[in-house]
């Protein structure tokens, strides 16, 4: 059976596009939602509190796994797409 040759130079730029973009979602909720903008979710209550003391304190650690699940999904369509999945 003969192989495919890989792309690494575009599987690597297609994996560092997928990092990059999982770390603005992690920077934007746990630095710009928790800290940045908090003042301005300070109105918007959430389980007894402001939407950004909860940012703060249960939503970028909720927002992190999230993102582990969504990276772990796409880096396996990325590896069906370059022909490394299982």
């Amino acid at each position: 059976m003969a192989e495919e040759k890989v792309d690494s130079t575009e599987y690597w730029k297609a994996n560092v596009r997928l990092i990059a973009g999982c770390l603005v979602v992690w920077a934007f909720v746990s630095y710009g939602c928790a800290i940045l903008f908090r003042p301005l979710l300070a109105g918007i209550p959430v389980g007894g509190t402001d939407l950004g003391f909860w940012f703060a304190q249960q939503g970028s650690i909720l927002t992190f796994i999230c993102l582990i699940f969504f990276y772990a999904w796409r880096m396996n369509q990325l590896d069906k797409k370059f022909g490394l999945g299982e």
